[in-house]
């Protein structure tokens, strides 16, 4: 047990479980605004799960399916499993594992939630393979995490409404376009290895300029999701202050210089995605 116990950490660890909070508020978003409010408790804690279950999958599965691919990069073979923490079986394990839980969570929810389960864990573990074969992989991922608000709503509602779709597009933009300048400082490793991603394919000047031309959809994206719910001035003063922090983001990095490029992705990130969640929230909670 106290092994188990060590490989488990090691693997939360390695997959950063505390990083589903990227996608989570902008689920959470689409959970209020389907139930017009707060969702019943029981609905949002069987959410958490699926979100948790679900990113913890896609992350294992990620490094179960890269391991080989970790090693030769000197940025990732300290990993676990190219390090030898852990073996590929463990986290294999853990894999299946993270996906039976978010198919009972699923469950929990509606039967629409249960029967799409496995639709969304094909995108989810897809995206793993998708490097190998697309420049484009970037939007894999990003439709990985863009298909959470689309499926809190499904969790509230039992169905989907279009409209919910275009912060799915937003949010898939969004992902795509930090995956863009996260992948910046993999060039000369993608290169050697024949993998593919925009910055190998039109050089990193040239990927930053897509990520900022997908961060700018984005914005145009949220304000259509605002026409569309009829948004008020808290939420629209929201929209604002992500696309504050996205200019932010993108000052903290340039093609020439790279150092702060995990406190763009990791904390920028999460903190725009709480705003969003919270001046939404807000102009909810003013309405009522």
């Amino acid at each position: 047990m106290p092994g188990l116990w060590t490989r488990t950490r090691t693997t939360l660890e390695m997959i950063k479980w505390e990083h589903s909070i990227f996608a989570l508020p902008f689920a959470l978003t689409a959970a209020i605004l389907a139930a017009g409010g707060l969702p019943a408790w029981r609905t949002i804690a069987w959410i958490l799960v699926a979100m948790v279950a679900a990113r913890s999958c896609a992350m294992a599965f990620n490094r179960w399916a890269d391991a080989d691919l970790d090693a030769a990069n000197p940025r990732t073979r300290t990993r676990a499993i190219p390090a030898g923490l852990l073996t590929r079986r463990f986290v294999l394990g853990f894999t299946v594992l993270a996906a039976l839980v978010f198919v009972l969570a699923s469950a929990q929810l509606n039967r629409l939630t249960l029967y799409l389960s496995p639709l969304v864990l094909v995108v989810l573990l897809g995206y793993s393979y998708m490097k190998r074969i697309s420049r484009w992989s970037h939007l894999v991922l990003g439709l990985a995490l863009g298909l959470a608000p689309a499926a809190a709503w499904i969790a509230v509602r039992g169905s989907l409404d279009p409209r919910i779709l275009v912060l799915t597009a937003a949010v898939t933009l969004w992902t795509g376009g930090f995956d863009v300048l996260y992948a910046c400082q993999d060039f000369e490793h993608d290169r050697a290895a024949g993998l593919y991603s925009l910055p190998q394919s039109i050089g990193i000047p040239g990927a930053f300029s897509a990520a900022r031309a997908m961060h700018l959809a984005m914005l145009g994206l949220l304000v259509w999701f605002g026409l569309l719910f009829h948004f008020r001035t808290v939420a629209w003063i929201g929209i604002a202050a992500v696309g504050l922090l996205l200019a932010y983001e993108h000052s903290l990095v340039s093609p020439g210089d790279l150092r702060r490029l995990n406190a763009a992705f990791f904390t920028m990130n999460g903190v725009i995605a709480t705003v969003f969640l919270a001046f939404v929230a807000a102009d909810l909670w003013l309405r009522s």
